[in-house]
């Protein structure tokens, strides 16, 4: 079952955003920080959404996007931040069901497409992604730190 985040169930799905910060060596990880940050997406929310996934009345999974632009096809983009699934849970379809929640939920609210990128190490995320109907690219994805 898919939910969205709200600030009735925003503590459930803190434990899994740590779990992804530290699945990509984030530094500094604080639920605290983590609480403030992701209060900010909702179903009506401008920027973004966040959704959980939950079997058996626990969150097993959560996906987040955030709406931009892009120049070169001039629209509305959703990128699909994050997502993640417990890692006993993966291979069930949860991530499938995630980011095609997303992607009807971009297209509800005019993105022109969702898109998201992948460590390259991050081998299991691929396979998925490659047996959806997207594309690949080769870009090379940069950060200059501020």
């Amino acid at each position: 079952m898919i939910e969205v985040v709200s600030e009735t169930n925003l503590t459930e799905v803190l434990p899994l955003i740590r779990a992804y910060q530290e699945f990509y060596k984030a530094a500094d990880i604080s639920d605290d920080r983590n609480a403030e940050f992701f209060a900010q997406f909702g179903d009506s929310s401008p920027i973004g959404c966040q959704f959980i996934y939950k079997e058996d009345g626990n969150v097993v999974g959560f996906a987040t996007i955030y709406f931009s632009f892009s120049s070169t096809i001039t629209a509305k983009v959703a990128v699909l931040n994050d997502l993640f699934t417990l890692p006993q849970r993966r291979g069930k379809g949860i991530g499938r069901q995630l980011i095609e929640h997303c992607r009807s939920y971009a297209a509800k609210h005019g993105a022109s497409r969702l898109q998201w990128v992948t460590a390259l190490g991050n081998e299991p995320a691929q396979k998925l992604y490659d047996s959806l109907n997207t594309g690949k690219s080769t870009w090379h994805f940069y950060t200059y730190n501020i």
